[in-house]
């Protein structure tokens, strides 16, 4: 069982009991603030609780005994997921994201505490070569986040999302083993 304590958070595997919490986070809570902010690009349907429920239990480690996706925990409360997927096996390229769903924690260093350190779990526990992360240029807090963690802007699609009716750019950041090993270890 992954279990990873930090200053201000923990990243662990979910229960059943915080599949629900997210379940109220990402679809049932009447403000959806964090939807506003991560891929609002993205047409999404909403699911029944059985059928989030199905897709986490169905959902397949990355690598042995490393999920695809833990939760955040803050005193207690589930407060949003880090995740991954992959972008291409043969060459060990993972995706990487992160949400909040609780904005009364945004702004106070737990998405960085939180991100670096499911970044750093997923170089130390497998082989990947590459970790990266696509979001929109108005997103500037997760952009700031990938850049703490030492990620680099690696490709800007020029007014490839569109978000409430106006053009943004696509972004694409990464970090590759070798640098990460340098600033980490």
């Amino acid at each position: 069982m992954i279990h990873i304590e930090k200053k201000k958070v923990i990243l662990r595997e979910a229960t059943w009991e915080d599949i629900n919490t997210l379940y109220y986070w990402k679809y049932e809570e009447m403000n959806q603030e964090a939807k506003k902010w991560n891929g609002p690009y993205i047409k999404e349907k909403k699911l029944s609780r059985v059928e989030y429920r199905n897709e986490w239990k169905n959902d397949s480690d990355i690598y042995p005994g490393v999920p695809s996706t833990l939760v955040i925990e803050v005193d207690g409360e589930v407060i949003g997921t880090v995740g991954s997927y992959w972008v291409d096996k043969y060459t060990n390229w993972l995706e990487t994201g992160i949400v909040i769903y609780n904005p009364l924690y945004w702004n106070g260093g737990y998405g960085y505490e939180a991100y670096k350190e499911w970044i750093d779990f997923l170089f130390r526990s497998t082989k990947l070569h590459r970790i990266g992360m696509s979001t929109w240029s108005g997103n500037i807090r997760m952009m700031k986040v990938a850049n703490k963690v030492g990620m680099k802007e690696e490709a800007r699609i020029r007014d490839a999302r569109m978000v409430e009716g106006h053009y943004y750019d696509a972004i694409k950041m990464g970090i590759l083993r070798k640098e990460w090993e340098i600033t980490y270890i």
